[in-house]
């Protein structure tokens, strides 16, 4: 798999962000249980404080109250409290709840010297400070001490460390100058319960960042097969194969995508096969009359510089076969000229005025088959087009009408407003189309069997010019006929430009 495919790139990149949010989920659900069990830990340390404080406070009572049943005063009194004190205080914090945490008695005898270590309970009884005791010293003002141990988030790789919570109590030890009580707390089990959780929730990482990778590979697979499906469509639409179909199941974008693309195959094999069709068409039209010239030049050939009356016969029907090809010729050249769509405008005129110009001109070359042509209102009935393009549509169906119409017969042309549109209806008392050729009238090189009956020397294609014509402008035709009864033909025009 090369790495510039989309494939490779896709799978790299959800990989990453599979990563980062997994990792990110993990990171902050260990922050947030380490949070907790730090203020857990605080909890605790508070709670230890308390109880030292009320611990102090009940022994001493009791020293004060040994000393007045002893009947000591003065200085004896202040010398046993201090020694009870000494004796009982490290048994009392060392019973029950108490002894979750660790102590050590700091005392100064008199003013000037330096603290001395009385007693000390636990091994962690030299996590206090200096620098703060020193201070409770001087200030007698209790102080808190929290130091840090490792980052928080070094516990998801080593043992978690939340650092010593030290609290520093002033107390009254009669017969000393100073004293300060370190209260200490080692959260070894929050810290615990931090290092039982982090090999579940590496597991669990692993497991989850495995489950995304793996619904992220198969729904790649799934929208690449999909893709290929197009690139097979594609690569045969590039040779010539207009007989593929993509899967167009589910209700997602590669189905809509599929869907379009089955459309756009569609119009392409229709396309390709009307293409085939009108050059089948165009060349066997072409062949009729070049097949009859070469005939007549060969009689020519053969018989022409005896008989004069073959000579002009002949003469005659290769001049009629070069007209023949000659219209052929004009057709197809009106069939690419009116697809390539380059000189059509927008500008205002009066369709009524080109109904009329239409009817007059041929009126004047049907004169000899007597027609009556009706005309629309001379009032005018304004659209935006291009007039020529729809005079040479419009020429086309009324030439039609007057060749398959008998001598004799009704032309006519009627426009009126419809909403937003212009109808345009050209209409005739002619031989009439048959029902199964109506679909098929607007298409290259049509001709129903009544029209092959009729000698009007037509190819087919003026339908097709017409409505290429009225599909530029915007429009739509439409045809109605009853063999026997006429045909109408109706063009629908916009009155306004587009987007107007």
């Amino acid at each position: 798999m090369r790495l510039s495919s989309i494939r490779a790139r896709v799978a790299l990149l959800s990989a990453f962000f599979a990563l980062v949010l997994v990792g990110s989920v993990t990171v902050a659900t260990y922050v947030f249980v380490a949070r907790g069990m730090d203020a857990a830990a605080e909890d605790t340390a508070n709670r230890l404080l308390s109880a030292a404080e009320r611990v102090i406070v009940r022994l001493t009572l009791q020293a004060e109250a040994g000393a007045d049943r002893a009947g000591l005063t003065g200085a004896e009194a202040e010398s046993f409290i201090g020694e009870e004190l000494m004796v009982t205080l490290p048994e009392v914090l060392s019973q029950g709840l108490i002894h979750e945490g660790s102590y050590a008695l700091y005392v100064i005898e008199r003013p000037g010297d330096e603290p001395v270590l009385k007693w000390s309970g636990g091994d962690d009884a030299d996590e206090g400070r200096a620098e703060i005791r020193d201070e409770v010293f001087s200030s007698g003002v209790m102080q808190h001490d929290h130091p840090l141990g490792r980052p928080i988030l070094r516990g998801l790789v080593v043992s978690a460390d939340l650092g010593t919570h030290v609290s520093y109590i002033p107390v009254d030890v009669p017969g000393t100058h100073a004293a300060v009580l370190d209260v200490i707390y080692m959260p070894a089990r929050e810290e615990a319960v931090l290092n039982a959780m982090r090999l579940p929730m590496i597991l669990v990482t692993v497991l989850a960042l495995g489950a995304a990778l793996l619904l992220t590979s198969l729904l790649l697979r799934w929208a690449l097969s999909l893709i290929e499906n197009i690139k097979v469509a594609a690569d045969s639409i590039d040779v010539g194969q207009l007989d593929v179909h993509l899967p167009e199941q589910g209700d997602n974008e590669i189905a809509e995508l599929a869907r379009s693309l089955n459309r756009l195959i569609d119009n392409l094999r229709r396309r390709n096969e009307a293409q085939t069709r009108f050059v089948a068409d165009a060349s066997h039209e072409l062949a009729t009359p070049v097949a009859g010239i070469r005939g007549y030049v060969n009689i020519l050939r053969a018989w022409g510089l005896e008989d004069e009356g073959l000579r002009e016969e002949a003469i005659t029907a290769i001049d009629r076969e070069s007209r023949r090809m000659a219209r052929l010729c004009s057709d197809l050249l009106s069939v690419i000229r009116s697809e390539e769509m380059v000189d059509y405008r927008s500008i205002r005129y009066d369709i009524n005025g080109v109904c009329r110009e239409v009817l007059a001109s041929a009126a004047t070359r049907y004169m000899a088959k007597g027609f009556e042509f009706v005309a629309p209102d001379e009032a005018p009935l304004w659209l935006y087009g291009d007039p020529d393009r729809i005079a040479e549509a419009l020429g086309i169906l009324v030439d039609n009408a007057c060749k398959y119409t008998p001598a004799a017969g009704i032309i006519s042309v009627t426009t009126r407003r419809r909403r937003d549109r212009v109808i345009v209806q050209v209409s005739d008392n002619g031989v009439g189309i048959p029902t199964e050729d109506l679909p098929n009238v607007f298409e290259r090189f049509y001709r129903s069997d009544v029209s092959r009956s009729q000698e009007t020397g037509g190819f087919g294609l003026g339908l097709a010019i017409a409505k290429h014509i009225v599909d530029a402008s915007g429009g739509e035709i439409s045809v109605e006929s009853a063999l026997g009864q006429g045909t109408t033909f109706e063009i629908a025009l916009p009155r306004r430009k587009a987007g107007a």
